[in-house]
């Protein structure tokens, strides 16, 4: 995002090969954070609808796997989508000190069918499911209400949760859609999504989106702040940081 800024108020002036690389890192890292929300959904859809079989089928094996396999799969499409640009940088530029993407309507089609539309219907499908789940657990849990209110005190919170998980969920897909609908409108609406002021706010705003869902997840998770400080103080790179209480 610091970057975009600086195209977009200055000339570009660190040469065609590092304007090329910061196509191919944005890509990247984009399409990563789609494919993440991607597994948020499918780990809270686990979680919510087969709590019972959670523990044994997200473990900590598959989810490094997951992670791993997604920004392998990002690094490979965004290798795909920009061998062009990274055999010869600079092709599309029409003067010096400019740093331009043109997407044709092809490439066009394609990256909105694999990083909105996809993505999109999986997250939106799997959200409905995990909020229908939540709102029907919560409402077994005000029919089955009893004077043993100690009994009721583990699955009250546990209700809670999902609930909690489902709106935070919900709040992502929200945020996905009001920064990504811009951009993509836009790319299929003409050739190049560079061509003025306009546009450089829309591929802004759609950079934007994954600054924001970290801040939505420690707007919503006091565990993901602890965590998050944890990180941000270099804490865990300390001894023993593992082992750290983030509830």
């Amino acid at each position: 995002m610091p970057v975009e800024i600086l195209l977009n108020t200055s000339c570009w002036f660190f040469g065609d090969i590092m304007c090329s690389l910061y196509s191919y890192v944005s890509f990247i890292i984009t399409s990563a954070s789609v494919g993440d929300m991607v597994l948020i959904s499918v780990d809270r859809y686990v979680a919510i609808c087969y709590p019972l079989h959670y523990s044994s089928r997200v473990t900590e094996r598959r989810v490094k796997f997951c992670v791993c396999l997604c920004w392998l799969c990002s690094v490979f499409y965004t290798s795909v989508f920009l061998k062009e640009d990274l055999n010869q940088p600079g092709r599309q530029n029409s003067c010096y000190g400019e740093c331009v993407m043109f997407l044709d309507f092809i490439q066009g089609t394609v990256d909105l069918v694999l990083t909105f539309i996809a993505p999109i219907s999986a997250i939106i499908v799997l959200y409905m499911r995990v909020f229908v789940v939540a709102v029907s657990q919560a409402r077994a849990m005000r029919c089955h209400v009893t004077a043993v209110r100690v009994q009721l005190s583990f699955p009250l919170s546990a209700t809670k949760s999902e609930l909690k998980a489902a709106r935070t969920l919900g709040v992502l897909v929200i945020v996905f859609l009001v920064c990504f609908c811009p951009y993509y409108s836009l790319s299929l609406a003409v050739d190049s999504v560079l061509s003025d002021s306009f546009s450089s706010f829309v591929v802004f705003l759609f950079y934007f989106n994954s600054c924001l869902n970290p801040l939505i997840y420690a707007l919503f998770y006091p565990w993901f702040r602890k965590a998050l400080k944890l990180v941000v103080t270099l804490q865990i790179l300390q001894p023993g940081s593992c082992e750290a209480n983030m509830m």
